[in-house]
């Protein structure tokens, strides 16, 4: 079993590892490029038309991966955090949400901590990136992405055509202006894909967050205020965060 200053020596490095990851993943999910895809395809008009290969474009990040990454990393930290605080006092409550127990026996130290990293979770799933509300979008099953319906574009060309200004006579040649007229030479097919959410399931997630937050507050009122025993907490609140 763990003694008491043991955890308090390896919290910092948790807690330095853990803001480093945050950090990461808050710029990974702010990089509109990384979450866009796009597929075309091209069809020429006739068989006599010009060939253009496809182009696409993978979807790199995933909001929903970014998030498990993050939970991954918060738990270490939440697990030491919570090992330290629940030897460090004895003054303890339950956070429960709409009649369900979150986490039970938090000490008080811990509902701080816990309010800190509530308030940086918020501000981080507030700011997740959603779906373009101009497209419409459905799941793809086959890549895990969003995708939008195909959309058909016509390629043009740009062809000369001679137009006569005055016919040729025995005394002046014909008088002939060149102008370009756009012809049809193929259709563009195209497909948006995104790794971004929707916007149903990015306010889900900050009512979640804003209810754990009223629950850890009312939590640390309640409560009253050796050797260590390890906790087990992170993956309780992120199975509650992101179920």
């Amino acid at each position: 079993m763990a003694r008491l200053n043991q955890i308090i020596a390896v919290e910092k490095g948790v807690k330095s590892k853990s803001l480093q990851d945050i950090t990461a993943a808050h710029h990974k999910v702010q990089k509109p490029a990384l979450l866009a895809g796009i597929s075309r395809t091209y069809q020429p008009k006739d068989e006599e038309g010009e060939q253009l290969p496809p182009e696409s474009t993978r979807v790199q990040v995933q909001a929903e991966d970014v998030l498990r990454e993050m939970s991954a990393s918060l738990t270490r930290l939440f697990d030491v955090t919570a090992t330290k605080d629940w030897a460090n006092c004895a003054a303890r409550a339950d956070v429960t949400v709409d009649g369900r127990t979150i986490v039970a026996d938090v000490p008080v130290s811990y509902l701080l901590f816990l309010e800190k990293q509530l308030t940086d979770l918020h501000t981080f799933v507030r700011k997740l990136p959603t779906l373009d509300a101009a497209e419409s979008w459905s799941h793809d099953p086959s890549t895990d992405w969003w995708k939008t319906d195909p959309v058909r574009t016509i390629r043009t060309k740009k062809v000369p055509r001679n137009h006569v200004k005055a016919e040729a006579t025995d005394k002046h040649p014909a008088q002939v202006e060149v102008y370009y007229e756009d012809v049809p030479i193929g259709y563009w097919t195209t497909v948006k894909f995104s790794g971004a959410l929707p916007a149903r399931r990015v306010n889900e997630l900050v009512e979640r967050v804003e209810k754990l937050q009223q629950a850890v507050k009312f939590a640390r009122e309640e409560a009253n205020g050796a050797e260590v025993t390890d906790q087990r907490v992170g993956d309780a609140v992120f199975g509650y965060l992101l179920g």
